[in-house]
Formats: structure tokens, sequence, C-alpha cells
């Protein structure tokens, strides 16, 4: 479908009369770029689970929790997108699997936009150009998840792109391609982040799969510090706001955070929720929010980074609210649909305080 226009609702079905039509269903676009908010809900790490006694060589026991409950998110009106980041169905080559995965997801996909992010179980594997040497693609090799999932990338597998919804300029990175400073993706996040018109987009999200930062102890290891090293010093440069990372199969929150080193913690406000001053900007943010459906990861008794603000091992997602001069995160629940962590950034509207300037 095209010409669709920001903020619309579309109704729609699909089929023919020779084989039948499917249920009519409502479609609704996210608000335009500029606009004054707009809200989404975002997850990694989901994969499929059958409804019935059947048995598949993957099975993610949260996925079907987690679709339920941003079904009902999606049916209150109050999301406008659904950011899905990396392993998507974990089908690996079993191809039959992702039919199965796109019939799970039919109830958020149908009535919202549904963005991704590629993860290591969408395009890894031997000699086929991925960063990391796996088999964990089971061969796919990105083949089937740019087919499935059409997103406004810059070419075929070149799985970066951007887009704006509202206040917020987003940023989703592949970190299953090459990232490095002379890369063709690191050039184009740089242009890509050096363009952002704060005015029209005060917030930046970044997205990606891999996490920078995780205090769930993994083998392999869940955080390349070559891509740390590579990638962390445009977040901060380009002053992103809040870091979106998947992979690790469980929620964490930071401080704001650069090099392992806190530069700013939140303070509470008067509600009792933590809330980060970007009008004083120091670094960005990172949540992990891998908890979509695979078997969680636990979390070490002690924990002594602490740089570590809040931490969840339950199947969930985050559901943001965003504003021109606030942002208000939340960590769901998918089986109590309990509010478990929430954050909020505060910062001046730069279009309002440019209205305003005398002449």
């Amino acid at each position: 479908m095209t010409g669709l226009q920001p903020s619309q609702s579309y109704t729609y079905r699909y089929g023919s009369d020779s084989v039948g039509w499917s249920d009519t269903n409502t479609f609704r676009m996210p608000p335009a770029a500029g606009s004054d908010e707009t809200s989404f809900v975002i997850y990694g790490d989901m994969g499929k689970a059958p409804l019935d006694p059947s048995v598949e060589h993957h099975i993610q026991p949260g996925s079907i929790s987690v679709v339920k409950a941003v079904a009902k998110e999606i049916q209150t009106g109050k999301v406008n997108s659904v950011f899905h980041i990396g392993d998507i169905s974990y089908a690996t080559g079993f191809l039959v699997e992702w039919d199965f995965f796109l019939n799970l997801i039919a109830p958020l996909a149908s009535r919202v936009p549904y963005m991704t992010a590629i993860g290591n179980h969408e395009r890894d594997y031997a000699e086929s150009g991925s960063v990391y040497v796996t088999p964990d693609s089971g061969g796919e090799c990105g083949v089937a998840y740019e087919s499935y999932f059409r997103m406004p990338a810059v070419s075929k597998d070149k799985p970066w792109y951007s887009i704006e919804q509202g206040s917020v300029h987003f940023v989703v990175m592949s970190t299953e391609h090459k990232w490095s400073e002379m890369s063709e993706q690191y050039k184009w996040m740089n242009q890509d982040l050096s363009s952002v018109n704060r005015s029209r987009t005060p917030w930046v999200i970044f997205i990606g799969h891999r996490p920078m930062y995780s205090s769930h102890v993994g083998i392999p290891v869940n955080v390349d510090l070559a891509f740390v090293a590579s990638v962390e010093p445009l977040l901060l440069k380009h002053q992103v706001d809040l870091v979106f990372f998947g992979h690790v199969h469980n929620y964490e929150r930071t401080c704001a955070i650069y090099k392992n080193i806190c530069k700013g913690k939140p303070k509470k406000d008067e509600s009792g929720i933590d809330t980060y001053d970007n009008s004083k900007y120091t670094a960005p943010v990172h949540a992990t929010v891998g908890a979509g459906g695979f078997s969680l990861d636990k979390f070490p008794r002690i924990v002594l980074n602490k740089w570590s603000l809040s931490r969840v091992s339950e199947f969930g997602y985050a559901r943001v609210h965003a504003t021109r001069g606030d942002m208000l995160v939340q960590f769901v629940s998918s089986s109590t649909m309990e509010v478990l962590d929430q954050f909020r950034f505060v910062k001046p509207d730069p279009a309002r305080r440019l209205r305003n300037k005398p002449v």
C-alpha cells in the first residue's frame, strides 16, 4: 500500500473472489515528523510458540504472552508503531516457521507499522559477509528477513535506516554488518545523525541488536568491545538521548553512560519517577529490551556495575510516549501488565525557544 497519510486510519482486506477474503482490518499510520507526540512499543528476541501441542525446533515460551499484551496496548489506540529489534522469528532456515511467526504477530502488524532491526539469528553465517562468523541464521543470511520485512533501508543487504515519527528521530543500525570507522554503515550513521533537525524532532533514539552494556555474564560474551569503541563515540558526539538494544534476554537500564562511566544520574520527580534532565546533556542512556519471548537470561546475584540502575528478568516490552519536551519509558510485564521500571527525560522544546526568541 502506498500514499498512506500520517495519523490516518485505513480499512482493508486481502484475497480474491476465487480463494476468499480475509477479515477486515483497520491500520493506522503514525504521526508525521515534527508533530507534537508519538507512542510506540519496543522489544527484541521474540520468536514464536505453538498455540497447540505441536513441537517446533525452537520454541520461545514468552512470545505468546508478549504478543497478547502488546495487542491489548494497540487496542487502546495509544500505540503508533511497534519496533522489534532483532532475533525476529528464530526460524533459522526452517522457513515454515516464518509463517508461524507472521501468524502470531498478525494482531499487531495488521494494525500499526511493525518496524524491525536485523539480528544475529537473521543474518550471521560463515562466508556470508557478516561481522560475526556463527551459524545463527541457519543459512538464511538475511534473505528471508529482508523478504518479509521491507524496511526503508539503504539497499539490499544494507538494512540500516532512519525514520521520524512525531517528536522522535529513530536511527536503526545493523550490528551484524560492518560498523568500523571506515565502513559504509559507520559513514551513513555519522551523516544521518549530523543531519537531525532538533527543532523538528527534539529526541534522537538509536536502535540496534547487540548491546554495548550488559550485566549478564554470557558465553560467548554479550558485549563486543570493538563495536563499543567504534560506535559509542558517535552517540555522544551527536547527543543521542536514548539507546535500545536486545540480544540479551532480559531488561536492563543504565545511567547516562560513556566508556563505562556514569556521566549523569537521574533524580526523582514529584511522582517518584527517575528523571534525566537532558537540557544539561551528559551522555546517552542505554536500555536492553531483549525480553520479548526467548528463554530469559538471569542476572548474577551480585552486580558490581555501578552504571546498572534497573534489572528485570521477566518477559515484557518497553512502552514509550514522547512529547516535544518529555519522554516517558516504561518496562511492562507481559504476564501482569504491571510497570516494573520507568524513567523519563525532560528538556526544553527547541522549537518553542525559537518561536519565543525576541526579534
